[in-house]
């Protein structure tokens, strides 16, 4: 079908699977984002640790991509990546970030401000040694962000770091490693019927977590 023919504007879907209401509130996010993680895990949505991860370019313009939440530690979400790539140079000239987590099948999504730091090298050393094999000679291998020629280009990389480290250990380069954000902001959002969702902000005072409703 083509896209033309598509009444994009009569997309819609009503939410009655769940309500969300001060009573169900914890009063530490990072308890409720535990809560519903597991939740997540236990509904077997797809990827439930997918997260949308906005960054800041150097012009000013925001821009996003998906990534995948590999830690919850010391109150900081956790995921890897090139500090060589658009992300993690950004993030080098600005670190303040935003994350979100979209959980449809439960109707759900959760958005995150906060600070991305480096983490501890000996934690991205014990991650990247968890890795299968492939990906972690593809870490070494992928110029991430780069133009390349083509996927032959790619692939003889590939080749190339096999090869290299089947005579010698591999180990983690130090082009690539985790990024911990430390959040300031948390909204939960739970889907409700006639678009009246149910919304709570998290905001960080003087040490204390304050939560607000918000209207949808």
């Amino acid at each position: 079908m083509e896209s033309s023919n598509i009444n994009i504007a009569a997309i819609r879907k009503d939410y009655t699977l769940k309500s969300f209401s001060e009573s169900d509130l914890l009063k530490n996010p990072f308890d409720q984002f535990r809560v519903w993680f597991t939740e997540a895990i236990h509904a077997e949505v797809n990827e439930p640790n997918a997260m949308t991860l906005a960054t800041v370019k150097p012009d000013g313009c925001p821009t996003a991509r998906i990534v995948l939440l590999k830690g919850l530690e010391d109150d900081c979400f956790v995921f890897f990546t090139n500090y060589s790539s658009n992300k993690g140079q950004q993030i080098g000239v600005n670190n303040k970030v935003a994350l979100v987590f979209f959980w449809p099948e439960l109707e759900r999504q959760v958005r995150i401000e906060g600070i991305a730091e480096k983490l501890e090298d000996y934690k991205s050393d014990e991650y990247f040694k968890s890795r299968p094999l492939a990906s972690q000679i593809g870490a070494h291998a992928s110029p991430q962000s780069q133009e390349i020629e083509n996927r032959q280009y790619l692939e003889d990389l590939v080749i190339k770091m096999g090869e290299l480290f089947s005579e010698k250990p591999i180990i983690r380069p130090n082009f690539w490693g985790g990024f911990k954000v430390t959040a300031h902001s948390f909204e939960f959002w739970q889907g409700r019927s006639s678009r009246l969702h149910d919304r709570f902000i998290f905001r960080k005072s003087n040490n204390e977590w304050l939560a607000k409703r918000l209207a949808p």
